[in-house]
C-alpha cells in the first residue's frame, strides 16, 4: 500500500473511512518510512528493529541489488536475530501472524520457531496457479499442518479478482482477539496481502471501488481494520490497546494502472530508494493516550515499532546488538521530535540518508535498461533526468541532495555551490561515517537458490515471488537474471498489526507499566541530540 492511497492522505475518492478514523482518533505521521524497498527485507526489519543490512537480509552477489525470499531461497531469519514475539513472551505475551510471513521457509525459518505461538497463513505470496509438477502452488498454514493451497482450497479468480482471504484472515484475528482479550496480552501481527498483485477482494466489496480492482482490495482492508477496532472498544479493551497501521514498502507502480496503489505526491515506488519506494502511511491509536487529532513530524520508521512494542511492554531492547529502530513513546504521547537519520538501503549498498529535511542520494538507479525496455518500469511517467537512472550512478562524492520539504518529489536536486548543499552534506556525512565505522554486517541470507528446497523444506514447495530485482546463484553458482518486476484491565497492551504487503496494523494491549516509565526509556540516537519541540498539529481536514 502506498502513502497516498488513504483518504487521509489526500486520496480524492475517500474510500477508507475507517483508517481515517483512526487517525482522527489518534496520530498520523506524514514523514514514517519502511526500513527496504521491499517486503522480506522490511518485514525482517520490524520484527527485529535491525536494518536488513545487520539481519542478515540482503545479498552480496551483485551491488545494490534488491533480494527476497522466493521458495527457492536457502537462506531466511537466523536464529541469531531476536524477534520482537519472542522477547514478549518475557512479558506474558501471546502472539499470532497472521498472513504471509516471507522470512523463509525452510524448517528453521518457520514463525513458531520464532516467538509465534500460533500462525494461519503462507510462507509467501499468493502467485499461480501452477501445475503442481514443475512448481507446486503455494501453502496455506495453521501453526505446523498445511491446510490447503492457494488457487485450490483457497481459490482466487484470476479474471474476476474475487478470493476470500482478507475475510478469513479477519476472522482469524477477531477469533484471536477474543480468545486472548480478558485472559492474556497479545501481540497479533496482521499481515495480509490483498493489494499484491494480483489483487483480490471479496464479493462483496469487488466493483465497489472508484479506483478499480485495487481500490476494492483496499477498501476490503479498510473495513477489516475498523472491525478490528470496533471489536477492542467492544471488549472493553481498547484504551488498554496499541494499534498502529503501516506498509512494509510503496505501492508497487510496476503493476500501474490497474493494480497499482499511489504513492502520493513522492517519486517512484516499490524496489526503489526515492521516496515513493520507502515513505509509508502510518497511523497510531490508543484511546485515552495518544490525543486525538495530532500529525506527528517526527522521523519514522518501520524498525521503530520493534523498540516501542517491547517499551509499551516494561521491557528494554537486546543490549548485545545494535537496534536501529526507536522508542517513539515521548513522540505518541508528548510530541516530542527526536532527531535520527534515515538510511535507505538496496542490497548491501547505502543508497541514500535523510537527517532532517535533507536527502542526500550517494547512488541512483531504478532498474537496468534491459529490463526497462521489456515494459518493467518502476516509475512510470516520473522521468527525473540524472536522478530516475537506469545504470547505477556513483553520486558518492557529490551527493545529490534535495530538501524534502520544498521537493517531496525529488525533482529538483540542490545546487552544489549553495551554502545550504555545504551545510547539509557536512551534517549527513558525519551521520553516515558514523553508521558505517560501527557497521558489522550480517550473514547475507539471500545469495543461494537451489531448487531442491522447494520440496525439502516444511512444506511441499510455494512459488517465486515476483517484481524482486534479485540476483542470486543456482545450484551450479550460475547468476540468476534479474526478475522485474504487527484501561479497563491490567494486563499489558496487545498488538495487533494488519500488514498487507502494502499495510500493516500493529495492536498491543499494555500493562500498566508502558506509558509510566518513559523516563527509563533509551529514547536516542547515539551521538545524536534529542530535541523536544511542541506538540503536534490538529489533523487537517
Amino acid at each position: 500500500m502506498g502513502w497516498g492511497d488513504l483518504g487521509v492522505y489526500g486520496e480524492p475518492s475517500r474510500e477508507t473511512p475507517n483508517l481515517d478514523r483512526m487517525a482522527a482518533e489518534g496520530m498520523l505521521f506524514p514523514n514514517f518510512y519502511s526500513a527496504n524497498p521491499l517486503c522480506s527485507p522490511s518485514r525482517a526489519a520490524l520484527l527485529t528493529g535491525r536494518l536488513p543490512i545487520r539481519n542478515g537480509f540482503y545479498t552480496t552477489n551483485a551491488h545494490a541489488r534488491n533480494a527476497y525470499t522466493p521458495q527457492e531461497i536457502v537462506g531466511g531469519i537466523p536464529d541469531s536475530e531476536q524477534l520482537l514475539p519472542e522477547l514478549l513472551k518475557k512479558a506474558g505475551y501471546v502472539s499470532k501472524i497472521v498472513g504471509k510471513w516471507h522470512l523463509g521457509h525452510r524448517p528453521q525459518f518457520h514463525p513458531l520457531k520464532h516467538g509465534f505461538d500460533e500462525w494461519f497463513g503462507s510462507p509467501n505470496c499468493h502467485f499461480g496457479p501452477y501445475d503442481n509438477k514443475a512448481r507446486p502452488n503455494i501453502p496455506v498454514y495453521r501453526d505446523w499442518e498445511m491446510v490447503g493451497r492457494y488457487y485450490e482450497e483457497f481459490p482466487i479468480n484470476l479474471k474476476t479478482g474475487e478470493a476470500n482471504l482478507t475475510q478469513i484472515y479477519l476472522q482469524e484475528a477477531l477469533d484471536f482477539i477474543k480468545r486472548q482479550a480478558r485472559h492474556h496480552p497479545f501481540f497479533l501481527y496482521w499481515a495480509v496481502d490483498a493489494t499484491h498483485a494480483p489483487v483480490y477482494a471479496s464479493k462483496p466489496f469487488l466493483g465497489t471501488s472508484q479506483r478499480g480492482r485495487y481500490g476494492d482490495a483496499v477498501r476490503e482492508i479498510d473495513d477489516s481494520v475498523g472491525k478490528m477496532l470496533e471489536l477492542l472498544h467492544d471488549l472493553h479493551v481498547a484504551d488498554n490497546t496499541f494499534v498502529f497501521f503501516t506498509s512494509d514498502n510503496g505501492a508497487a507502480l510496476i503493476s500501474a494502472p490497474e493494480q497499482a496503489g499511489s504513492n502520493g505526491p513522492f517519486l517512484c515506488g516499490k524496489q526503489t530508494t526515492f521516496e515513493g519506494g520507502m515513505r509509508e502511511p502510518a497511523l497510531a491509536w490508543w484511546p485515552g493516550h495518544i490525543a486525538a487529532g495530532q500529525v506527528s513530524h517526527q522521523l519514522g520508521s518501520i524498525m521503530d515499532l520493534f523498540t516501542t512494542s517491547l517499551a509499551l511492554a516494561g521491557l528494554t531492547p537486546p543490549r548485545d546488538r545494535a537496534i536501529d529502530g526507536l522508542n517513539l513513546l515521548p513522540a505518541l504521547l508528548q510530541g516530542w521530535l527526536m532527531d535520527r537519520p534515515v538510511f535507505y538501503y538496496r542490497g548491501d549498498t547505502l543508497m541514500a540518508t535523510t537527517l532532517g529535511q535533507h536527502k542526500a542520494h550517494f547512488w541512483t538507479w531504478t532498474n537496468s535498461w534491459e529490463n526497462f525496455r521489456q515494459g518493467i518500469d518502476f516509475c512510470p511517467g516520473q522521468n527525473v533526468s540524472g536522478v530516475t537512472t537506469h545504470s547505477l550512478e556513483d553520486h558518492t562524492k557529490l551527493p545529490l541532495i534535495f530538501h524534502l520539504g520544498r521537493d517531496p518529489g525529488e525533482r529538483f536536486p540542490l545546487s552544489f555551490a549553495s551554502a545550504e548543499y555545504q551545510e547539509a552534506l557536512s551534517r549527513i556525512t558525519s551521520v553516515v561515517q558514523q553508521h558505517q565505522e560501527a557497521l558489522v554486517p550480517g550473514q547475507p541470507q539471500l545469495n543461494v537458490c537451489n531448487w531442491a528446497v522447494m520440496v525439502s523444506g516444511w512444506y511441499a514447495g510455494s512459488h517465486l515471488c515476483a517484481g524482486a530485482a534479485a540476483t542470486h546463484l543456482g545450484p551450479q553458482d550460475e547468476p540468476w537474471p534479474a526478475q522485474g518486476g504487527g484501561r479497563g484491565s491490567s494486563l499489558p497492551p496487545s498488538v495487533v498489526r494488519p500488514w498487507c504487503l502494502r499495510a500493516h496494523v500493529v495492536v498491543s494491549r499494555i500493562q500498566g507499566a508502558g506509558a509510566e516509565r518513559l523516563g527509563d526509556q533509551n529514547n536516542t540516537v547515539p551521538g545524536q541530540p534529542q530535541v523536544q519541540s511542541r506538540p503536534p498539529g490538529p489533523l487537517p481536514g
